[in-house]
């Protein structure tokens, strides 16, 4: 039954009683078929007998969808033709169902549990699927001929796409009242088989009671219930005819019932639990062969979780930054005591496994300084002198933030003395020295400066030196003494001294 009674209201309760729901509702619900991974679908699952009554019926009352064809079709070769002719319906596939109609009327088969919505689009049907959103499902009663099949959403694409000619540039009919309107009006067929299915399947609710009592719809047919399975396909070939060929008149699959009641489906008989129990029964060869392919699902899904944790083991770390070989750096077409220029400053990219390669493509604050006070260049300087060597020249700051030529050992960590701290000042120059005004020179460096660079790393110019000895003059009136000499180092004290009043 697919429908149930709701219990009585309550005297105490406000509220009415919910309400019933419509015939259907509950079918729909629990049409689709669930099972866990490399699970069986057995014979019951899929209603074994009454596809195979449906499909052995030769009963050949239909008028062929495709053109260039009189004759009428039995319902098996009516469905078959509608697959193959799908645009969907790939050129292996149709080669394949030509060349073995058994695996055609399979495939038949399980388009149909498709095509109601009893096998839903996370299904597949082949044990070497990878994608997580499907789950595999052997169906030991319908791969009889091959193993493989494709899976529900190929399935489903092909038969949205079984169409007429006519359709396939207009809509089809998306309800019964369509169906019944365009037949009357003379065209025959109203629509495809497939399409047919579809609409029936949506509207199975509100026809309950156009063709039945209530208790079933077309759904039913399809779901593990104690109904005949003769009785149900002969029902559904009944909706065939009745929305493909004539609403009217005598039906070919009529019963007694159904010739007494007009616009009613033949009678569904109900089965008590013995005779259930002799519907749709597995056989030995197919519980065996299914438990095989489950094994197989199983194996393959072991081996995919030890491939893909030795690939992520194997997989390198990200990138680190190191600076250039001087080798790298005479390649570029630079002189060992010559400083490349700032775009042409060559970085490697370490990665472990891997030769490093030079890029330009580097943030400036993951790039090391060449600091004159630092514990590097000391211990390089003094290696020099053991050596007999003339030392090289005090380095400087590179104005560029160039990356030094002899490469650091990896995760050496250089304390850098704040640059506040280094003093790099000329000469001291006379009180006499003229510049620009001071609304000019403010006007120029606004210009002209990097407010990006420190101070220690402009360009020094006579106006620059006549505008800090302007400033240090409005310091020393405004404080009445010398610009504190206690935070300035003793060995620059002399600096300061000389250059105040």
């Amino acid at each position: 039954m697919a429908s149930t009674s709701a219990p009585p209201p309550s005297s105490s309760s406000p509220w009415p009683p919910d309400p019933i729901p419509p015939v259907g509702y509950l079918s729909r619900k629990a049409l689709p078929i669930k099972r866990n991974d490399a699970e069986s679908l057995t014979r019951e699952d899929v209603q074994y007998d009454l596809l195979n009554h449906i499909f052995s019926d030769q009963t050949a009352v239909f008028t062929p969808q495709t053109p260039g064809k009189a004759s009428k079709l039995a319902f098996r070769d009516l469905y078959i033709n509608a697959l193959y002719n799908s645009s969907k319906c790939s050129k292996v596939l149709k080669e394949k169902m030509v060349d073995t109609p058994a695996f055609a009327l399979e495939f038949a088969k399980i388009c149909l549990l498709t095509n109601v919505g009893r096998i839903n689009t996370t299904m597949a049907f082949f044990p070497e699927m990878k994608t997580a959103l499907r789950t595999y499902h052997p169906v030991p009663s319908l791969q009889k001929t091959d193993g493989n099949a494709q899976d529900a959403p190929r399935i489903k694409n092909c038969l949205k796409a079984a169409l007429l000619p006519s359709e396939l540039k207009t809509l089809p009919p998306s309800s019964p009242d369509e169906i019944l309107l365009k037949l009357r009006s003379g065209k025959r067929p109203p629509t495809s088989v497939v399409n047919l299915v579809f609409v029936l399947s949506n509207h199975a609710a509100p026809l309950a009671r156009v063709h039945f009592d209530g208790t079933v719809n077309f759904l039913d047919f399809f779901l593990p219930k104690p109904l005949a399975s003769a009785d149900r396909a002969r029902a559904f070939l009944w909706f065939m005819y009745h929305y493909l060929e004539s609403p009217t008149g005598s039906n070919p699959f009529d019963d007694d019932y159904s010739r007494k009641h007009l616009n009613m489906a033949p009678y569904l008989r109900s089965l008590n639990q013995r005779e259930a129990s002799r519907e749709n029964v597995d056989t030995e060869d197919e519980i065996i062969w299914g438990n095989m392919m489950s094994n197989q699902r199983n194996i393959f899904l072991h081996k995919l979780v030890s491939s893909m944790e030795s690939d992520k083991k194997a997989k390198p770390v990200a990138p680190h930054f190191v600076p250039a070989a001087p080798e790298a750096s005479s390649s570029m077409g630079h002189r060992p005591g010559q400083e490349p220029s700032r775009d042409e400053a060559p970085f490697m990219f370490y990665v472990p496994g891997r030769e490093p390669t030079p890029s330009r493509e580097v943030n400036e604050q993951d790039t090391p300084l060449l600091l004159p006070d630092s514990r590097h260049n000391r211990r390089h300087q003094s290696e020099q002198h053991q050596q007999n060597q003339p030392p090289t020249a005090p380095p400087q700051y590179i104005r560029h933030r160039q990356p030094p030529q002899q490469p650091l050992p990896r995760h050496q960590t250089i304390p850098i003395r704040p640059r506040s701290h280094i003093r790099t000042y000329s000469a001291p120059i006379s009180r006499q020295e003229e510049g620009r005004p001071i609304v000019q020179q403010a006007f120029h460096m606004a210009l002209n400066s990097d407010p990006l660079l420190d101070s220690d790393e402009e360009n020094a110019d006579d106006n620059l030196r006549v505008d800090y000895r302007r400033r240090l003059d409005v310091l020393t009136r405004i404080r009445g003494r010398p610009p504190t000499p206690d935070l300035i180092p003793p060995q620059e004290q002399h600096f300061y001294s000389a250059r105040l009043p």
